[in-house]
């Protein structure tokens, strides 16, 4: 590519290489730093709202701040090529296939403010040379704002969206609409996806964190479909790497021979929405699978399968990762590092009533051994479980999907 501004000195070439470097390390914080302004930037709740796009999304830019950091490593303050691999043409072809628009320059003005203040701080600890700071700081800037010029330009070059089927695109844009609230008439609806919408619905997210495990999400799409309550599904690709899915009949579907579906399954999780009927039941199952896949991904839970009406309190309780985590540690104190026994028991003490002979029975455990366990608990809690017993609950479910949520306060 022609260099549009003069290369730097030995010197100059020196300290760019070497902050680079530094701030490679530290690739993924810096990408965390850069991604939630960018995406606030964007304000598209349909970007949002879906966490797999939304990793996606992440991984787009931490490929982009490798690329310029390992260019400048390689070849100092030249210009950089910006490079577009497979899996972000795959995200960009799905945005279009949803007919989503993000403001891709509001979000790179933001990330971009973030990226040069930061370069700026490590620029500032390794250079004490003012002359020299600034040569620096000159040509780092001409080569972000290039850099972000060429990457526009290199997006219209690739002209994802024809690369789109008109089938896809407009039942993606149909699920879209029903998604959003939209007044769509039923019946063009159903002519439009092939799929009966008054009958009852339950929708799933299916996904993997690794794109390299696609098939096996489409191998599980396949096994449920096998199932009876698989019967009657719709599936549409939601992402590279995820799936979404609405399971209906005349009742609500029976979701075991599902879980064991994906539970048989490496790399896969699954969520599902509460049962609705019509295009309502079909809005509110697909929304409440979509939180509970965001709130998964949120806490770095592993869970197979969860369904939402398990975890509407865990997610109510966790929009705020830090957050959650305070509520966690504040409650139960040095119970939220103990043996992992001692919370079960205790949760399912509580869940069952404070009744110890039903607890014994649902662990399948001595009614002393249990007895022993709620007491040590108790005795560890910070908050014991005769003063509030809806709060030690609560921080007991939230480690039950999120098991080192507590752990994560000193890391």
């Amino acid at each position: 590519m022609e260099q549009l501004w003069p290369s730097p000195t030995p010197e100059a070439a020196d300290v760019i290489r070497s902050v680079s470097d530094s701030l490679l390390t530290e690739a993924d914080a810096f990408t965390e730093a850069v991604t939630q302004p960018a995406r606030d930037a964007q304000n598209d709740p349909a970007l949002t709202s879906d966490a797999s796009l939304a990793a996606e999304d992440r991984q787009v830019n931490r490929s982009d701040l490798v690329q310029w950091l390992t260019s400048n490593i390689q070849h100092p303050g030249c210009r950089v090529d910006p490079y577009f691999g497979s899996r972000t043409t795959a995200y960009f072809r799905d945005l279009a296939s949803r007919g989503i628009e993000p403001d891709f320059a509001g979000g790179w003005r933001a990330g971009l403010a973030v990226a040069w203040r930061r370069w700026l701080e490590e620029c500032l600890r390794q250079c004490d040379d003012p002359g020299l700071l600034v040569e620096v700081l000159d040509i780092v800037a001409q080569s972000m704002a290039q850099y972000a010029i060429d990457w526009f330009a290199a997006l219209r070059e690739a002209s994802i969206a024809d690369a789109v089927s008109h089938a896809d695109a407009d039942a993606i844009a149909m699920i879209q609409l029903i998604a959003s609230g939209a007044p769509v008439p039923r019946d063009y609806a159903e002519s439009r996806l092939n799929y009966r919408l008054a009958r009852w619905h339950q929708a799933l997210v299916l996904w993997s964190q690794d794109p390299e495990h696609v098939d096996a999400v489409e191998e599980v799409v396949a096994a449920v479909r096998a199932t009876e309550a698989g019967r009657n599904a719709l599936v549409a690709r939601a992402s590279a790497t995820s799936r979404w899915m609405w399971l209906s009949g005349s009742a609500a579907p029976d979701l075991h021979e599902v879980e064991k579906v994906v539970a048989k399954a490496d790399d896969v999780q699954a969520t599902a929405g509460r049962a609705g009927r019509g295009l309502e039941g079909f809005r509110s199952s697909h929304q409440d699978a979509l939180a509970a896949q965001a709130m998964l991904v949120r806490l770095g839970a592993d869970r197979r399968f969860t369904a939402y009406a398990d975890v509407e309190l865990i997610d109510t309780l966790t929009k705020d990762r830090a957050s959650a985590r305070r509520f966690v540690v504040k409650t139960l104190g040095p119970l939220a590092e103990a043996d992992a026994q001692l919370r079960e028991a205790l949760l399912t003490y509580v869940q069952c009533g404070f009744n110890t002979t039903k607890a014994a029975a649902h662990l399948y455990a001595h009614r002393n051994t249990v007895d022993r366990r709620v007491s040590r608990a108790n005795e560890l809690s910070v908050v014991k479980v005769e003063d509030n017993p809806t709060h030690v609950a609560a921080a007991l479910l939230v480690m039950e999907v999120a098991p080192d949520i507590a752990a994560s306060i000193h890391s």
